[in-house]
């Protein structure tokens, strides 16, 4: 027997979820036809023209004829294609090095993004947030269109609570207990968006996997790191966080009991022997000097330099004795390096791949592919657009109704220019 008012509520939880889905695979796969989608979704021609209508209506997509033709009886049927000037996230990247920022599209459509250089290691917070509004209030002047924002990701390099975005503690900043989540909605309060906070390697895994090194790969891991290095995991397709969002801390794995003190507090963490502080100290530079230092580090090596090469291949041999027991506890497919370690891997390549050779158990070695990260400068912050992203991709209800949602334009009156960028590859402009 069906209860009154079931059957209503049954058919809007179907037309969200049909929505979800045909959001879902133009934001992955990019503009495709209207047949196309009804044949990919199994779905009829006339619902497929009605949750296209919707997603028009509520500024997400336009439509087009294929090649510049106009749709048409008889024509090839319309393809649907997101706006480039549809509604967006404000994605943030907090590093040890630099505060960026970029206003980004469904599809990663890159719009408009910022980097400011400068040292956040024992900085005040609130001082951080404010430059942060700073970086975000120049992008939205430069982007000079009405572009609906809709929520705001933030990356740090830290244990986050994914509840509220609660910074237990980011060693290689000096934080801790940080109500992270907390600050950034206050100092935004005029924008009026909701704020969702990550850890770096797991928004990095996000993005890598959906557009980058990781894709097609169910079972991979996303080594990320700028002074020190944590992890990201995708396994049997979904992304592991742990029951808070506390999962992937790897640098923070007892590798020599012996070892160096880690600004965790404990001792003989892998980050203690990997991390970018440990690198500069054996090359004899300064262990605080930053990316500036390991671009001399590099550049010494590219000369032949011994002591650079030398403490090279000391920190490969260590970033492979812990990607060795990454491969036997997690038999990943594809292991990428991004930040500083993608940095290295041409000068260290050849002693993780000795040490992974030596160490992994022979069955997962066999099985897993070392890379590097294919999104550059950009996959933090196209992870923390994911973030920011999803409650919009799971509903796409939640973005009003436009007054003047239009839902078919003209190929020919798009220009090229306008198109969104969905290799994430944009350049960041000059430093603010």
């Amino acid at each position: 027997m069906v209860v009154r008012g079931e059957a209503p509520l049954a058919q809007a939880a179907i037309r969200r979820s049909n929505l979800s889905r045909m959001l879902w695979d133009l934001h992955l796969v990019g503009p495709q036809s209207r047949s196309d989608l009804a044949t990919k979704l199994q779905l009829n021609r006339s619902t497929v023209a009605s949750l296209v209508g919707e997603l028009a209506e509520r500024g997400f997509v336009w439509e087009h004829g294929q090649r510049g033709i106009p749709a048409g009886p008889g024509r090839p049927s319309p393809v649907v294609e997101l706006r480039s000037d549809g509604p967006a996230v404000v994605a943030v990247e907090l590093a040890t090095d630099w505060i960026s920022a970029a206003i980004i599209g469904f599809g990663g459509n890159v719009m408009v993004a910022s980097r400011r250089d400068h040292s956040l290691a024992s900085s005040d917070p609130n001082d951080i947030v404010g430059q942060l509004h700073e970086i975000v209030a120049s992008l939205l002047l430069r982007l000079r269109r009405q572009t609906p924002l809709i929520s705001m990701g933030v990356s740090v390099p830290g244990a986050v609570r994914a509840e509220d975005g609660y910074l237990h503690h980011a060693p290689n900043l000096g934080w801790r207990d940080v109500p992270l989540g907390d600050m950034i909605r206050g100092r935004f309060g005029d924008l009026a968006i909701p704020v969702y906070v990550g850890n770096d390697a797991d928004l990095a895994a996000a993005a890598e996997h959906i557009r980058g090194a990781g894709l097609g790969a169910d079972d991979f891991i996303c080594l990320w790191g700028e002074g020190g290095i944590g992890a990201g995991f995708v396994v049997a397709g979904h992304s592991l966080t742990g029951s808070a969002g506390y999962a992937g801390e790897v640098g923070h794995l007892m590798v020599d009991p012996n070892g160096a003190l880690c600004h965790c507090g404990s001792r003989g963490c892998w980050e203690a022997q990997v991390g970018e502080e440990a690198l500069l100290r054996r090359s004899g530079r300064d262990p605080l000097g930053g990316v500036g230092a390991v671009t001399d580090l590099l550049a010494a090596a590219d000369k032949g330099d011994e002591t650079a090469l030398a403490a090279l291949a000391e920190s490969g041999r260590w970033l492979g004795i812990g990607i060795a027991g990454l491969v036997n506890v997690f038999n990943p497919t594809r292991v990428a390096l991004g930040g500083l370690y993608a940095r290295i891997y041409p000068y260290v390549k050849d002693a993780v791949v000795r040490e992974l050779d030596t160490r992994a158990m022979p069955a997962p070695r066999a099985m897993v592919e070392l890379t590097t990260v294919l999104l550059g400068p950009f996959t933090l912050l196209l992870g923390a657009a994911e973030l920011a992203l999803a409650p919009a991709l799971q509903n796409p209800m939640i973005v009003p109704l436009t007054a003047s949602g239009v839902r078919v334009e003209d190929a020919t009156r798009r220009r090229p220019q306008d198109r969104p960028d969905r290799t994430g590859t944009a350049r960041f402009p000059a430093t603010t």
